[in-house]
């Protein structure tokens, strides 16, 4: 969680600059030669991790959730104006201190932390844009897979519509033999019945012939 981790990193911060501000203070002022060199390089280093932190604190500040962030932004810019008056207090401290060497190496141990300082920000620069550039294939790829999921089911709902189509088209199919079989049935009683009722015709037709003979011809003989 964010929150936890912004915690952690001012914790951590708070420890290391109430150390500084000690040394700042107290230390420094109360030191000479190579322990004052000394202590003016832990310092130096210790200027560079709290700026470590600091960025570190705003990354995760900026992660929070909208009700947390306002109250995390305004306690860092408390941290940032602390560590700039502390900075301030160094340099008020080492001024007029030491030889022409000491100030070269001061500033040459400045240099080097800016540069430091520059790389450092570089890299978490870089570093945020890797994780929204993690974040934005993990959106795109949920979104890949969203699609996925709606074609194979768009799919499975046409091969669904085939299949009945497919049994329709068995079961007409299957009515169309029906129907072809009970035609063809009808045809043979059709003809069936054609073939009575010509022979009835021709029974009829005989007996009609049989009774007009027996009438006609049958009775001229007798009489």
């Amino acid at each position: 969680m964010s929150s936890e981790k912004f915690e952690r990193a001012e914790e951590e911060f708070q420890t290391v600059y109430d150390d500084l501000r000690l040394k700042v203070g107290e230390k420094i002022g109360r030191s000479v030669g190579e322990e004052r060199k000394r202590l003016i390089r832990e310092v130096e280093r210790g200027f560079e991790d709290e700026n470590v932190l600091l960025q570190e604190m705003e990354r995760e500040a900026k992660m929070a959730p909208i009700s947390y962030r306002t109250d995390m932004m305004g306690r860092l810019r408390n941290y940032r104006r602390n560590l700039d008056q502390l900075s301030r207090d160094l340099k008020r401290n080492t001024s007029g201190f030491g030889s022409r060497d000491d100030f070269g190496g001061r500033n040459e141990l400045d240099a080097m932390a800016a540069s430091q300082r520059a790389k450092l920000v570089q890299g978490t620069e870089s570093l945020q844009r890797g994780t929204e550039s993690i974040a934005r294939s993990h959106r795109i790829a949920a979104e890949t897979d969203q699609i996925a999921e709606d074609t194979v089911g768009e799919l499975a709902n046409q091969r669904e519509a085939l299949l009945r189509t497919r049994d329709r088209l068995v079961d007409t199919q299957q009515n169309l033999t029906k129907s072809r079989s009970i035609l063809k049935s009808m045809g043979r009683r059709v003809m069936t019945n054609k073939m009575i009722l010509v022979v009835i015709i021709l029974v009829e037709l005989a007996i009609l012939a049989g009774v007009i003979y027996w009438k006609f011809f049958m009775k001229k003989k007798s009489s």
